[in-house]
């Protein structure tokens, strides 16, 4: 242990003492680790993130689901939810009418608003007061009197307001006596828990993929160092540690740059809203476990990643042996990478389900990181296969191969982090297109009719609704409205009595409306029409033409279909197609008897206007504050579903952010290193567009080899996943080809930004030598 100490000592000793070479050297290694470091550091803050929002967000839910209601008292409080949407964002809103001067007040809230009044959060009040919020003015347009603190926002971008009202009533509102519930939600089922854990060990792989490369910079010109030791009287382990002691202090000062690159950025993530998402600075909290993982995991991988680089490397007091000929690398033991991934993924296939259960997390885990593991030392070995075996060609690429037959294993590590990320992101690409089908959902909706649907309690009497769809009709931006009333109607007669069960919708509008829905062979004012349903229950049939019925409302009245009711069928395309519905014009039905009911618009806006659907909501909080507004789509996602792809593109794209700037700075640390040699080079001629080619195509062969592999193993580790949770195995080509070219264009942007680099270190001055 005391040489072992007195070693590494040293090695850092030389790495601070080696003069610009040397603190260049570590430099570079602390920035490629710190910039690991910190995206380590920001997925061990995860579960603190997760755990703050969810505390906030709990505490402010004003949902109560008790068997008897509250009773109006001097600490109860009406709640309505009034949040809406502005140009894709979404707005927590809630209308509040106190009862009592003890009312419960939400977090962040210090005094309830009066009628008329609201408070917003800072970022709504930007937004309002800004010059992109005078479409949101005119939907928001009470004055405002404070803002909301922090601990009532689920994040620090978050758009929330609260508005007072003393309209708002009982029968429309909530009546709560406090705010904040448990949150007893289910947790993810199995099928979500594995895609959780693939997507965690997919992005974080690649990380520690550039850590281990990042610790190897200057390998060559260290190695030279070394060799001077040799001369002195240190014997071959000796200098591994000390080497070893070089990237140990790289390390160790990578995670002092890794935490202050991470305390830096956890600055700024307040500035930013990704789908929807926001976070307090200090929810970015790494959780201790994981960040002492991290203090201790980082240099001992340095030092092991060191040790283990050195063993084809021979240094002798008189120089290093690094490029002889002959010891090709072994394939055999980087075999086993995969085939222990796959021999751990192999028992789960077929047990992994949402009601059958699931498996090991951590089993699933270590396979696909096996197998991931299996590219990044597959890599160097193929690289070298094939560049062996390249054929002659150009000086650019007579430059290029040579360069690549005499260091592989450099090449390989710039790209063995894409490779690893792209044969992840087609594995999750795969699973997530096969299990997509259990969590998306077709809704049998049309939006080429009509791309969204307003709904709400009933406004009174027909008239009403027809002066609602005039509204909307006058507002910019929508092309069409189809508006209707709609009350139900119960059989008045119960099997007891021989009489039929069930009952039926009755809807309400004109003829042109009623056109919309069904087919009509001529109508009239006063002309009633029946549907029977596309699957009717045989064990309760609704009542028909003639029969007495009860419709709802507060007082039950009872009123009889009209004998003259004509059968017909719904059309076809008709979003209510589903259940028997008696269609009636306004003359048929009494006013009164609608006050129990509910009216429906279906609306078509106009594409050609980019703030339509700005308009219409707008309208639809000045025609009723009580009216809720919904998208029509064709295809519904689950929400955790949806929460998983949203945490899957955050993460992807940090990734490839870390991806693109460590790449840039190992690329310029092998400049760095071969600066004298393109001078010398420059000096005897070679043009500046031949050299700049060279570089070109020694960075397109590993990578054209690397995503190859990468696509291999990828496909492998999809089709695993999978079997695991029981179908059918697909290839998208067409996603794996644009995960590629992805991946290409990163390794392309940060060789032309290598470029301005390459052409300064091509001039004179670097034959400079000391």
């Amino acid at each position: 242990m005391r040489s072992w100490a007195r070693d590494l000592a040293l090695g850092c000793r030389l790495a601070i003492s080696g003069g610009r070479e040397g603190w260049t050297r570590t430099v570079l290694t602390a920035v490629g680790v710190g910039l690991g470091v910190a995206l380590l550091l920001l997925s061990a803050a995860v579960p603190n993130i997760l755990d703050a929002r969810s505390e906030r967000t709990s505490a402010r839910a004003d949902l109560r689901f008790t068997e008897q209601p509250l009773v109006k008292g001097d600490d109860t409080l009406l709640v309505l939810d009034v949040g809406t949407r502005y140009r894709g964002e979404h707005i927590y809103g809630r209308m509040l009418r106190a009862e009592g001067v003890n009312a419960p007040r939400p977090p962040g809230v210090a005094e309830l608003p009066g009628p008329g009044e609201m408070l917003v959060s800072p970022s709504l009040e930007r937004l309002l007061t800004g010059p992109d919020g005078a479409l949101l003015r005119e939907r928001l347009d009470a004055r405002i009197v404070g803002t909301i603190g922090d601990e009532g926002l689920a994040g620090a971008r978050e758009h929330a307001f609260y508005v007072g009202s003393d309209s708002i009533t009982e029968d429309r509102a909530q009546r709560i006596d406090g705010f904040g519930v448990v949150d007893d939600s289910e947790g993810l089922d199995p099928v979500l828990l594995m895609l959780t854990v693939v997507i965690f060990a997919v992005l974080l792989l690649p990380v520690a993929v550039f850590i281990g490369a990042a610790v190897r910079f200057g390998g060559d010109r260290r190695d030279r160092r070394l060799a001077a030791l040799r001369l002195v009287g240190a014997d071959g382990a000796m200098i591994r540690r000390i080497a070893a002691g070089e990237a140990l202090l790289g390390s160790v000062l990578g995670l002092g740059v890794g935490a202050v690159v991470f305390f830096a950025g956890r600055q700024l993530v307040e500035l930013f809203t990704v789908m929807d998402v926001t976070v307090f600075a200090g929810d970015v909290r790494p959780t201790l476990a994981l960040t002492l993982l991290v203090v201790l995991a980082v240099p001992a991988a340095a030092v092991a990643v060191t040790l283990f680089a050195l063993r084809r490397v021979v240094i002798e007091p008189l120089g290093v042996v690094r490029h002889a000929t002959g010891g090709r690398r072994r394939l055999w033991w980087r075999l086993l990478f995969p085939a222990l991934g796959l021999a751990l993924l192999a028992p789960l296939v077929g047990t992994i389900g949402a009601e059958s259960g699931g498996g090991n997390e951590m089993q699933v885990a270590a396979g696909a990181v096996l197998l991931l593991i299996g590219v990044a030392v597959l890599l160097p070995w193929l690289v070298e296969a094939v560049v062996g075996r390249l054929p002659g060609g150009g000086v650019p690429w007579q430059l290029a191969t040579r360069r690549l037959q005499l260091s592989s294993g450099t090449s390989a590590r710039v790209v063995s982090g894409i490779a690893v990320a792209s044969a992840g992101a087609i594995a999750l690409q795969m699973l997530f297109a096969g299990v997509s089908a259990d969590y998306v959902e077709a809704t049998g909706e049309d939006p080429g009719r009509a791309q969204f649907q307003v709904w709400g309690f009933s406004l009174g009497d027909h008239s009403q609704t027809e002066a609602a769809v005039r509204r909307f009709r006058e507002t910019p931006g929508i092309r069409d409205v189809t508006g209707y009333s709609v009350v139900y109607a119960g059989s008045l007669a119960g099997p007891a009595q021989g009489g039929r069960q069930g009952g039926v919708e009755v809807l309400v509008g004109d003829c042109a409306t009623l056109a919309e829905f069904a087919v009509l062979d001529g109508c009239a004012a006063g002309d009633a029409f029946l549907s029977e349903a596309s699957n009717p229950d045989p064990e309760s049939t609704p009542p028909g033409p003639g029969d007495p019925v009860v419709m709802s409302g507060p007082a039950a009245t009872e009123w009889t279909i009209p004998a003259t009711t004509r059968m017909i069928a719904p059309r076809a395309d008709s979003p209510l197609h589903d259940a028997a519905r008696l269609y009636v014009t306004p003359e048929v039905l009494p006013s009164d008897l609608l006050r129990g009911g509910r009216v429906e618009f279906f609306v078509n806006l106009d594409a050609a206007e980019p703030d339509a659907v700005e308009h219409l909501r707008t309208a639809v909080v000045k025609v009723s504050p009580y009216f809720m507004i919904s998208e029509r789509v064709a295809l519904r996602e689950d929400d955790r579903f949806a929460g998983i792809r949203r945490g899957l593109f955050i993460g992807a794209l940090l990734t490839m952010l870390l991806i693109g700037a460590s790449m840039l700075v190992t690329t310029l640390e092998q400049l760095r290193e071969r600066r004298r040699l393109l001078a010398v080079l420059v000096a005897f001629g070679t043009r500046r567009s031949t050299l700049t080619w060279s570089v070109l195509l020694q960075t397109a062969v590993p990578v054209v080899l690397g995503l190859a592999l990468a696509i291999g193993v990828g496909l492998g580790l999809g089709a695993v996943l999978m079997s695991m949770v029981d179908l059918s195995v697909r290839v998208d080509w067409t996603s794996i080809g644009q995960i590629t070219g992805v991946a290409a264009g990163v390794v392309l942007l940060v060789t032309a930004l290598s470029l301005p680099v390459l052409w300064r270190l091509m001039r004179p001055d670097g034959l400079r030598t000391e």
